[in-house]
């Protein structure tokens, strides 16, 4: 089996790989840099949402492959929280007969400075306040800004890892879930996909 990440970070990698070897056992996982319509920094459930298909959608039309699995992650409005905002993981895997399954994982809290900084400016994504705020460079790549939170309890490939888990359950039970095809996912999201089509 082959799997196409639409990342290259080593985190978001790890955590798909061992999502899929839980689950399938031997697996070929294979990270490749894409770009989403969202940006670097997904605000809002959409927005997050379209990011996962779409790194999905674009690691599977570069690599030949079984599925692609977008994970991104993104901060989410949720009353009653500190700042305003929970940052969920979400994944998209898309198989190769153009069917999507989603899947989030646990969210937590960024430090009201840096979720300032990213919704009112001018940090373009969290990382950049939390490696002021940490001293850890290029965090988001080693374990991520929950490892550093939780101090070692959770890290990003087990976040990832969970998410993509979640978006496995219906794969797993394929009798109890009829999977949506791409195209009327994207189309549910209000983006198109320039006509292109799995089938």
């Amino acid at each position: 089996m082959r799997v196409a990440v639409g990342s290259t970070n080593p985190a978001k990698v790890e955590g798909v790989r061992r999502a899929f070897i839980v689950v399938f056992g031997s697996v070929d996982v294979v990270g490749v840099s894409v770009s989403t319509s969202v940006g670097s920094q997904p605000i809002g459930l959409r927005s997050v949402v379209i990011g996962a298909v779409e790194r999905a959608v674009n690691a599977l039309r570069l690599v030949q492959g079984d599925f692609g699995v977008g994970i991104e992650a993104g901060l989410v409005e949720i009353p009653g929280t500190i700042t305003g905002y929970i940052d969920f993981q979400a994944c998209a895997i898309v198989d190769a007969q153009g069917f999507v399954s989603l899947g989030f994982g646990p969210g937590f809290e960024f430090p009201p400075q840096a979720v300032d900084e990213v919704v009112k400016g001018p940090a373009r994504e969290l990382e950049e306040p939390m490696v002021r705020l940490t001293g850890v460079e290029r965090i988001g790549e080693r374990g991520g800004a929950i490892k550093w939170l939780s101090r070692g309890a959770v890290d990003r490939e087990a976040l990832t890892e969970m998410a993509t888990v979640m978006a496995l359950v219906p794969r797993l039970n394929s009798g109890l879930y009829p999977l949506k095809r791409v195209e009327d996912v994207l189309a549910e999201l209000n983006i198109t996909d320039g006509g292109r089509s799995f089938s």
